[in-house]
Formats: structure tokens, sequence, C-alpha cells
């Protein structure tokens, strides 16, 4: 049954919904916080210690067979008193269920590293290497964190509040490249 809201129609958890979401906060009290639904989304908030048998019951149980991974990326909430500075989100899609949910992982600042989702989704390679150059999350176990989208001796972390608007002294010392689309990709060498 749908309701609407503010000209939106919101679609209520599923009855498997809420039996998966109980499935897990038995099978993990320790690591399951919460779940939450806004506007027929679900979200999931979990801490790090279980968080790739979490993940992998996901992907497997027949219940959810999260077979997709959408995106990763982290938020940093370092404002907020009392809370855990970062959270590393995950989106998740089940082809079979034609299902979404969202898994919202507490990451601390003074240990801000979660296990590799790479052996279960090829696919969070990029993702992942994206999310630790931008925010300075350390994925443990990851073949290759190198950087994707920043030179190598880029300093800091550029979507960390903390960053500085104007950059750390770095654009006005960005080198101008002559003739630049002759170049070789390194990636075609």
């Amino acid at each position: 049954m749908q309701s609407r809201c503010a000209g939106l129609y919101i679609i209520p958890m599923t009855e498997e919904e809420l039996q998966y979401i109980a499935k897990l906060s038995q099978e993990y009290p320790h690591s399951f916080v919460r779940s939450e639904e806004f506007r027929g989304d679900i979200t999931i908030i979990i801490r790090k210690g279980e968080l790739f048998s979490i993940m992998k019951s996901l992907k497997e149980w027949k219940e959810t067979v999260f077979d997709y991974l959408v995106d990763i990326t982290a938020v940093d909430f370092l404002a907020l008193v009392g809370a855990e500075r970062f959270e590393v989100v995950y989106h998740l899609y089940s082809h079979l269920h034609s299902r979404r949910l969202r898994v919202k992982v507490l990451v601390p600042e003074d240990d801000p590293a979660v296990p590799t989702m790479v052996p279960l989704w090829q696919s969070a390679i990029w993702m992942e290497r994206e999310t630790a150059e931008m925010f300075g999350i350390v994925f443990v176990g990851h073949p290759d964190l190198r950087k994707l989208l920043l030179p190598d001796d880029f300093p800091g972390h550029p979507l960390r509040k903390d960053y500085p608007l104007e950059g750390e002294g770095y654009r006005s010392n960005f080198p101008n490249v002559k003739g630049s689309r002759e170049r070789k990709s390194s990636f075609l060498t």
C-alpha cells in the first residue's frame, strides 16, 4: 500500500524487508545500530566491526541477494559532537528482488579504516580508491589504493570538512603543461 506525502508516493517497507533487517539485527547484535526508512528508501546503520560479514550476508542470503554495488562514498560529520566523524556509505541493489539498500558504517576519526569490499564486488576497486583519496578512509586489504583523481603529491583530502576552501596553496603552484593533448596516457603504454 502506498501513502501520499507532499506530492510523493511513499512505499513502506515490505514484510520481507522487515524480516531481513530483523535477521541482521539478531545475527550481528554488536554491530547493528538501527534501520531507517525515508520516502521508501531503506538504510541500515552499523558499526564497522563486522562490516565484511554483514555485507557478505547481504549479498549471499536468498532473502536479499544484493548482487550489485552501486556506489561507495563517505560523509564527514566534523562539527557534530558525540558522533563518529565519518560514515562510509554503500548503495546496494538486488537484481533478483528489484530492491535497493543503503548501508552506513560509522567510522571514528582516530581509526578511519574499514575492510575492502573488493572480494565481494570487483567494482569496489574504483569506488574505494576515490573515497580513500577524497576522505582519507583506508580500505584494509584493497589491492591498489593509488590516487585516482589527483596528482600523487596532492596534500590532504579535499572532501573533508576541515580542508581549506582555497586549497593548501596547491592551485597557485600547479604546473602549466603545454601540449598535454599530444601526451599519451600512462594507461595506454
